[in-house]
């Protein structure tokens, strides 16, 4: 599994990338990722989520699982981010730094 994620507006508009691949993570970091991925329910999330209204300076995460030559896509809003999403893109953003 790969996965991507960017992070584009703010103030400053810098954007950021960060991409998780499975084969260079330990079992425990994969098994982390699967239960975030499954918390999130991020398959069945809707490919844009926008928030409630125009926010100037505010991010834009653009989230990309790409599996079992299966893609799936996800832009979302910082201020519509469901908690579980929050998890999710902190860790992957904890993890990539890392690697």
């Amino acid at each position: 599994m790969r996965i991507s994620l960017q992070r584009t507006g703010g103030f400053a508009g810098i954007s950021k990338k960060a991409i998780i691949d499975t084969a260079n993570l330990s079992p425990e970091e994969t098994q982390q990722l699967s239960q975030l991925l499954k918390a999130a329910n991020i398959y069945s999330l809707p490919t844009k989520i926008n928030s409630p209204a125009n926010q100037p300076d505010r991010f834009q995460y653009t989230l990309t699982v790409e599996e079992n030559n299966q893609q799936h896509t996800l832009v979302v809003g910082e201020a519509a981010l469901p908690e579980t999403l929050k998890s999710l893109i902190a860790w992957i953003n904890n993890t990539a730094s890392k690697k």
